[in-house]
């Protein structure tokens, strides 16, 4: 009978030493769960309680009967714990995931702001401002002599001048229109600018305003100056869609703008051509159009 009472005891001790170790693990995995748990909360909900949450369901009441348990109750807390651990490495991977892709998104924002806003500065039309004429002295000479006598002539050009006829019906805004025509026509550029801009400026609601103001741009574009033919055509088009050189107009501005270096803008030009005058525009100035996108290397 003393045998078997040591021989228990001796079995005893040998099965509490394994039971302590499990217990002493099961207790530092979840010291490390309570930590990573109030890391995690940390990053969900920022600047709230660095505590975890009260459960909203309460542990029940001790019941006075007493229960055998079943089983190993240290394996059981084992296979608990180690099913929290599984949640929370689900829960960690999700966050993480979470933030990466909100990076993403606004690594995308930021590129689609930085296109939108390369593409607004592309398609702008360039800052331009037309040369202003030369003064003219108080009685010498009427506008449209002066603009065609400029003070350095050569008497060749000079001789060439005076053999532009000057109209005289009575239509002060037909008679200017005509003599700049006439001037551009024989290639006198700088004094077809003159006269052209004082028809423009003097006469608004003339009869061929639409092709005053296209002429004035493509005396502008014909010089040497497409910036400023550029501001001409761009009036012409926004003054009257519907002008009868609207649509040669808005060609000019594609022109004008390829000249200047603005392709992004020319072909802009060119879209809203083909939307607005598409159906309506005549066989030549179409074909102009798509040789003005060929050139603009438009899309």
């Amino acid at each position: 009978m003393r045998r078997i009472w040591i021989l228990a005891l001796l079995l005893g001790g040998v099965s509490a030493a394994p039971l302590a170790a499990q217990d002493a693990n099961v207790t530092g995995r979840v010291t490390k769960l309570e930590k990573e748990m109030r890391a995690v909360q940390r990053k969900v909900f920022p600047g709230g309680s660095t505590q975890f949450s009260e459960p909203e369901i309460g542990a029940p009441a001790p019941s006075a009967t007493i229960v055998t348990p079943q089983g190993n109750p240290v394996g059981d807390l084992t296979e608990r714990v180690s099913a929290v651990e599984a949640q929370l490495r689900d829960l960690t991977g999700q966050s993480e995931q979470n933030a990466y892709k909100v990076k993403m998104l606004e690594e995308s924002q930021a590129r689609l702001e930085s296109r939108l806003k390369a593409l607004e500065t592309s398609a702008a039309p360039p800052p331009v401002t037309a040369e202003p004429p030369a003064p003219v002295k108080p009685g010498t000479a009427k506008p449209a002599d002066t603009a065609a006598r400029p003070s350095a002539l050569s008497p060749e050009r000079k001789a060439e001048l005076d053999a532009v006829q000057k109209p005289s019906t009575g239509d002060i805004a037909d008679d200017t229109y005509t003599y700049g025509y006439r001037l551009w026509e024989r290639k006198f550029f700088p004094e077809a600018q003159v006269v052209l801009k004082q028809t423009v400026d003097k006469y608004p609601k003339y009869a061929k305003i639409s092709r005053a103001r296209n002429l004035l741009g493509r005396a502008y574009l014909d010089d040497g100056k497409p910036a400023a033919a550029a501001k001409e055509f761009v009036a012409n088009y926004e003054a009257d869609q519907g002008g009868d050189r609207a649509p040669d107009s808005l060609y000019y501005l594609g022109v004008a703008l390829t000249r200047y270096g603005n392709l992004p803008g020319a072909c802009k030009a060119f879209d809203e051509f083909g939307a607005v005058y598409g159906k309506t525009a005549t066989a030549a100035l179409k074909a102009n159009v798509a040789k003005g996108r060929t050139d603009a290397k438009c899309k």
